[in-house]
């Protein structure tokens, strides 16, 4: 079955970093666009950061530009999402997701993405 499998979550301090992997099994994510979407309780669900499935084009929220990064290794088949300067605005469950085309101009809609990790638990408070 083809799985998303997130992990690198954790409790951190405002102004920390942490660092999320996005791992594939089942596929491989060299013709896959990701996006990276968050959730907080109460929240609509929100876009984070797209990456191409060449890695040519990335795209991140007006919230989080400057201070996260979104990268990929295909050879190991894993998407990177780099978080710094974290606010406890960022605090949410962390998913990617996986769409089978090269990149979107709407890369944050949920629609386009068939596959979805479990999450992983982002919090950030002093």
């Amino acid at each position: 079955q083809l799985q998303l499998v997130e992990s690198g979550g954790g409790l951190v301090q405002p102004g920390g970093s942490l660092r999320l992997s996005c791992v594939a099994s089942g596929f491989t994510l060299d013709y896959y666009m990701i996006t990276w979407f968050r959730q907080a309780p109460g929240k609509e669900r929100e876009g984070v950061s797209c990456i191409s499935s060449s890695g040519a084009i990335t795209n991140y929220a007006d919230s989080v530009k400057g201070r996260f990064t979104i990268s990929r290794d295909n050879a190991k088949n894993t998407v990177y999402l780099q978080m710094n300067s974290l606010k406890p605005e960022d605090t949410a469950i962390y998913y990617c997701a996986a769409s089978r085309r090269p990149h979107a101009v709407n890369w944050y809609t949920s629609d386009l993405f068939g596959s979805w990790g479990q999450g992983t638990q982002v919090t950030v408070s002093s």
